[in-house]
């Protein structure tokens, strides 16, 4: 610069003048210019290694007018580009070919650059993924003991970056699964762990790794692992014993997951719960708050703690506890932003950014480390330029970072040098004002340095006085207007570059008054009200209405909103009001160059709101005090509290019982009662008045109650059944609300009926439902009386009823006697016996079992039929005919079958003819039917025929029947019948209206067409007459 700048009048000296490009002489210019921004960073990745004939492709694109060129830097050196390079520049990408571990891993960071700054890229590290193989050698056998937990080591070879691990038993693809608990498999060593071995575990065992890459997959499995597990008769019972821990101190990123392993050995296989010692468990851990792995998706710093994991069984219980921290990577709160400034002047830029552990921010300006010296100033995330010159122009970087990550922020900088130029920014051509008012006008011309400025009205240089004001920055104001300051207003500027002036006329117009003013009004939340706003304005000019709410402006133009506003007047209309809108109204009447504006205040009475302040004292073990402190009335007194609760067994709300019963309004405390020992509460105040109830408090923090010993029984108790020599006892569990304390468990006394000593067993496990007592002495079905109680660490509880339960049955002694078996026809038998006493059946007698078999074959592969009840008599049917069968009874109880009766046999009778009878004709007689058919003869094997039958109505060789009074058909089945059952059917369709036949042989009854008529009958006939009209019944 340094030279003076003459021009005339009309010449415009250049927007900017920027500092000169170091490298290539371009100059940045202002408008028309753009310093790089970035599109697309290159991204961190993990390439297979090994992987032949491949690519890795850094991605770098930047937004930039001109465009920008691009360089390249790899662990703090430049990438070096050349023809015979494995290195290609495609746009601002970077593509390695043939990528290699030793050669290519590094950070990578893309370099932008134009005439108008640089810029650095996020770093980019490329890392090579790797997986080797299991070592060659056999592994070593391992033995564990029945009911004993045990482990599997994987020894993993090694790899890069994590791996998952799954175990394959005997062969590919038989994963091992968790098999309710006994086996798991953790994602942190890749270890087998078997809460407690059983004799079918044993056998072969591998260890599947696989490792996820950006761009493939690999996985390799162990040598196997013969696993043998010793069998053992009665295999010990132990306690838990947790073998997997997390660490003591956890640290995780915030948004990230986090998991954490807990599994134990023991017999039975322990069950895991988790809490969290110095909070609630966050509900978004799902089911894992019941598994080996507790998952936390998306954590945040609410999410530290301490965590608990409890193994837990009925031999006992084990817990472990440990930390998670949750650290953050940068994130940012403030960036700066792109500013032009003019010469000479300073600049102060800030950047804030949040992250854990705690953050070293620095700068970069066009690429390189900026620090404090001379003019620059750097104090973390501040950053100073005192006097700015034309060379302090360029690309800034604000860079924050931690252990967990960088982030950038960047902004350009452009230091401005040129005389005063209105011509984008020019004085107001009209500016109208309302006449005793104020107007403001403004002088904002484009200089560098800060030009001075001055205000002339015609030839009269402006001057404060107590209607004008000229600021320093530029804008005049003038009060009080009347029509004499109507005219042409001019702003001069100058600075040493140039001068330059732009002028604006004033006109004055008539003020807008307020004719109508809104009144004050109270109403109840839910009614209706109108706001009324009325104004005069000058007639040239549109006037408009606006409404705020304390403050604030409101929407008119909602769809189905609270507010209304009638289109040529200002009246607002308040619909279905509620407490939100009660406040201050403040009706603004506009034109475009004054307003006037009027005020009124609404009450709106409603329900209370929520009482503030809830705390819980006082707490006991079955009662706590509650105290509070009082809500918003909404211009109603509060009438009455009511207080809520729940559980931690219960998610909806319920009214609590509280002494005093009724609370008054004027009250900040009250007692809740009648609450269950050893509980977890939540409480909710509710304050209401006449008008309704409010919104309930605040929940108050969740509290536990004190401990007391049980006060109710179990219910439920039973029991009977098991093995010889035992004694089941049985009872419902008791639900965690009536346990009152830790410690729990159950105390059984029981006795022989009428016998005075009781036997006492204590059960220490609150999910026990049964006991089982053994004792070789024991006679079966012997009557016990049986009484239960609770108790905890507190004490004992009250006795259930007394209820008497039987010993184990047994199978009865005795069998029946008197045996006989009688053929009822070719395929049934009937059978009858004298029955046992019960006195000899070792239990409750259920029935009895009849087992019958042919004359050839084993008594072991006999048919069995059981009676439902205690008869003495039953049918055994689907037997073959003419066939001699062996039968025997036995009793039987819930213990299983008493010894046989002596066997008796009998012989099914001979089966009936399978032939229908022949040669069937009818002949109608007006209202009777006459029908004959052929004689059925027998054969050798089958049954002597003793009669027939006509739709289940014996005959001889011909029957006469009554024929339906309505026209239709009559549908006849005709068989022969003797003491081997029912022989082969002809069916015939008889009509009255025509003498032929219609003659059917089917092996079975059907039904006639719909609409027909079908006989049947259940009357027997002699000498072929039909004794009784019942034998025709119709089916439509």
């Amino acid at each position: 610069l340094g030279q003076p700048f003459c021009f005339s009048p009309s010449w415009h000296p250049p927007a900017v003048i920027q500092q000169l490009d170091s490298r290539s002489g371009e100059v940045c210019v202002s408008g028309h210019d753009s310093g790089p921004v970035f599109e697309e960073q290159p991204s961190s990745l993990i390439y297979p290694e090994g992987l032949p004939e491949g690519k890795v492709t850094l991605n770098c694109q930047a937004r930039a007018s001109p465009a920008a060129s691009y360089r390249w830097r790899v662990n703090g050196s430049d990438v070096v580009i050349r023809e015979d390079s494995h290195y290609t520049l495609v746009a601002g990408n970077l593509v390695i070919s043939n990528p290699q571990h030793g050669r290519d891993s590094g950070s990578y960071q893309c370099f932008a650059i134009n005439r108008c700054g640089t810029i650095v890229s996020r770093a980019a590290n490329l890392k090579f993924g790797y997986l080797r193989d299991f070592p060659s050698e056999s592994r070593s056998p391992q033995t564990a003991y029945e009911g004993a937990g045990t482990f599997l080591a994987c020894q993993a070879p090694a790899h890069y970056p994590a791996l998952s691990y799954r175990w394959i038993l005997n062969e590919f693809p038989s994963f091992v699964q968790p098999d309710g608990g006994r086996w798991f498999v953790s994602q942190v060593t890749g270890n087998l762990y078997l809460a407690n071995a059983r004799a079918n575990d044993t056998g072969s065992y591998f260890c599947l790794t696989t490792i996820n890459m950006d761009i493939s997959t690999k996985s390799t499995f162990s040598k196997a692992i013969q696993l043998t597990v010793q069998p053992d008769a009665n295999p010990r019972k132990s306690a838990p014993n947790i073998r997997v821990r997390f660490p003591s101190e956890t640290y995780a990123l915030a948004g990230h997951t986090t998991q954490l392993e807990c599994f134990a050995y023991g017999n039975p296989t322990p069950k895991l719960r988790w809490r969290k010692v110095d909070g609630v468990l966050p509900s978004k851990v799902g089911a894992s708050a019941d598994g080996p792995i507790l998952t936390i998706p998306d954590l945040s710093f609410d999410d530290e703690g301490m965590y608990e994991c409890e193994a837990y069984s009925s031999e006992g219980r084990d817990t472990h506890q440990g930390r998670v921290s949750v650290q953050a990577q940068p994130e940012w709160l403030q960036v700066m932003s792109d500013s032009e400034v003019e010469i000479s002047s300073e600049l102060h830029w800030s950047c804030v950014a949040a992250g854990k552990p705690r953050l070293i921010i620095r700068w970069l300006r066009n690429g390189m480390p900026l620090g404090t010296q001379d003019r620059v100033e750097v104090n973390n995330g501040l950053l100073k330029i005192s006097n700015l010159a034309l060379e302090d122009s360029g690309m800034y970087q604000c860079v924050a970072e931690n252990k967990h990550g960088t982030i950038y922020s960047n902004a350009e900088l452009r230091v401005q040098v040129q005389a005063p130029d209105f011509r984008l920014n020019p004085v107001r051509k009209l500016v109208p004002a309302a006449r005793g008012g104020q107007v403001k006008m403004e002088c904002k011309p484009r200089a560098a340095p800060k030009p001075t400025l001055f205000w002339s009205r015609g030839t009269e240089l402006l001057t404060n006085s107590s209607r004008v004001t000229v600021t320093p920055d530029g804008v005049l104001w003038i009060y009080n207007i009347s029509r004499a300051d109507e005219g042409k207003y001019t702003c001069f500027a100058e600075n040493y570059l140039g001068k330059a002036n732009s002028t604006g006329h004033l006109s004055v117009r008539d003020a807008t008054k307020i004719k109508l003013a809104p009144s004050n009004a109270d109403i109840n939340q839910g009614e209706n009200v109108t706001l009324q706003c009325h104004a005069s304005h000058d007639p040239t000019m549109d006037l408009t209405f606006t409404w705020s709410l304390n403050g604030v402006l409101l929407d008119l133009e909602e769809p189905n909103g609270h507010y209304h506003r009638k289109e040529t007047i200002g009246d607002l209309a308040i619909v279905n009001a509620q407490l939100s809108q009660a406040g201050i109204y403040t009706c603004s009447a506009q034109t475009v160059v004054d307003s006037a504006v009027a005020s009124a205040r609404l009450v709106v009475r409603g329900p209370p709101g929520p009482p503030g302040g809830l705390v819980v004292k006082s707490v006991n073990e079955t009662a706590v005090e509650l105290r509070w402190s009082r809500g918003y009335d909404n211009h109603s007194p509060i009438g009455k509290y009511v207080i809520m609760g729940r559980s931690e067994h219960s998610h909806d709300w319920k009214r609590m019982r509280t002494d005093p019963v009724n609370i008054e309004g004027n009250a900040e405390s009250a007692r809740v009662i009648d609450l269950r020992p050893w509980m977890d509460y939540e409480f909710q105040v509710i304050a209401s008045n006449i008008l309704g109830s409010g919104e309930p408090s605040m929940p108050s923090q969740s509290i536990r109650t004190k401990q007391s010993a049980p006060t109710v029984a179990p219910s439920g108790l039973g029991g009977g059944g098991g093995d010889r020599n035992e004694l089941i006892i049985t009872w419902t569990p008791m639900a965690r609300e009536y346990q009152n304390g830790d410690g729990f468990g159950y105390i059984l006394w029981f006795r022989k009926l009428e016998t005075p000593s009781w036997t006492v067993v204590r059960v220490p496990n609150a999910e026990s439902s049964r006991y089982v007592y053994s004792n070789q002495s024991l006679s079966p079905y012997c009557p016990f009386e049986v009484k239960i109680k609770a108790y905890n660490s507190k004490g004992e509880g009250p006795f259930s009823q007394i209820a008497v339960v039987h010993s184990a049955e047994e199978e009865p002694t005795v069998s029946p006697r008197k045996i006989n078996a009688t053929a009822v026809t070719a395929f049934e038998i009937q059978v009858s016996w004298e029955p046992v006493q019960h006195l000899s059946t070792n239990g409750i007698l259920r029935g009895y079992e009849i087992r019958y078999w042919r004359q050839h074959e084993r008594e072991a592969a006999a048919d069995r039929v059981r009676t439902a009840g205690l008869e003495n008599t039953a049918r055994v049917s689907g037997l073959r005919p003419n066939t001699l069968y062996h039968v025997t009874v036995l009793a039987y109880n819930s213990a299983g079958t008493g010894p046989p009766s002596p066997r008796t046999t009998v012989i099914t009778k001979k089966p009936p003819p399978n032939r229908p009878p022949g040669n069937v004709s009818w002949k109608t007689d007006g209202s009777w039917v006459t029908v004959r058919w052929d004689h059925v003869k027998s054969m050798d094997n089958e049954s002597t025929v003793q009669g027939y039958k006509v739709s289940d109505t014996q005959a001889h060789t011909s029957v006469n029947l009554p024929l339906p009074k309505d026209n239709g058909y009559v549908v006849l089945e005709i068989r022969s019948w003797g003491e081997g059952g029912d022989g082969a059917a002809h069916e015939i369709i008889v009509s009255r209206d025509s003498g032929i036949s219609v003659v059917m042989t089917r092996k079975n009854r059907v039904n006639v067409l719909s609409g027909h008529t079908q006989l049947h009958s259940n009357t027997i006939f002699n000498n072929h007459v039909i004794s009784s009209h019942d034998a025709l019944r119709r089916t439509f």
